[in-house]
């Protein structure tokens, strides 16, 4: 009975408690443009260059961007088509151009190993992973991802979670993830596009505006730059009194 309901309380744990993360404010968990520079330089290996770029410039989901197959590239009309992870639905967007071209490239000069994964661009790395699937590894992915980020001193933790199961340590909640590069391109896109929220919905295939508003960052430097604005001539006559009262007590 003892075991049983240990197995009953896990089992409710699982069901009904999800791990709980602080929430992270108007901390930025986008790359900034310096930020994603710097990143890519430091890609050296053409193959997680081109699927890193296809995060931060087309908001591909890891998941997407892994799985991408030749049957999905319309290369007459450089558009992509997507099996959206979230929404279950199939969407389309153009391949910008330069992106395109970096695209036709490495398949030209990885068509054997394209082959070999079954038209899987992202072909599977011969000496990692036991899975059986021709794609590259997610988790392999992550961890060349989170190298990088540690070699060109980007990474940041903003905080440690808390783990909902005593029997999970805590961990370290790094600001920039692989999710980072779709944050950036949501949060670029809308900008670009003068603030267009439905159509950056549009691009970052979300059901609805809202979520798409939970991507889009908000720039430090302008919040920062609007506090100084905003304050300034508050703070200033302030500091004159102050100033005044000093020479007065001196005097």
């Amino acid at each position: 009975m003892e075991q049983l309901r240990t197995i009953v309380t896990r089992a409710h744990e699982k069901r009904f408690k999800r791990r709980r993360e602080p929430r992270y404010g108007s901390i930025n968990k986008g790359f900034t443009e310096l930020e994603l520079q710097r990143f890519l330089r430091n890609v050296h290996n053409e193959k997680f260059s081109l699927l890193f770029k296809y995060q931060a410039f087309l908001g591909l989901r890891m998941g997407e961007i892994c799985k991408l197959h030749t049957s999905n590239i319309d290369f007459d009309k450089r558009e992509l088509t997507i099996n959206s992870e979230k929404s279950r639905q199939t969407d389309s967007l153009i391949i910008p151009i330069e992106l395109f071209k970096e695209t036709v490239e490495f398949m030209n000069n990885h068509l054997k190993e394209i082959k070999a994964a079954e038209g899987y661009i992202f072909f599977k790395e011969n000496d990692y992973g036991r899975t059986k699937l021709p794609y590259i590894n997610l988790n392999y992915v992550r961890n060349v991802f989170r190298r990088i980020i540690q070699q060109t001193y980007l990474d940041q933790t903003y905080a440690v979670s808390e783990e909902a199961y005593s029997y999970h340590r805590s961990r370290p909640l790094h600001r920039l993830t692989t999710h980072s590069l779709r944050h950036y391109a949501i949060t670029h896109f809308a900008k670009s596009t003068n603030g267009n929220i439905v159509l950056a919905s549009r691009f970052a295939r979300h059901s609805g505006p809202q979520t798409t508003m939970h991507y889009i960052a908000q720039d430090k430097d302008d919040l920062y730059r609007n506090i100084d604005s905003v304050f300034t001539d508050k703070i200033t006559p302030l500091k004159q009194l102050s100033n005044s009262i000093k020479r007065n007590n001196l005097e």
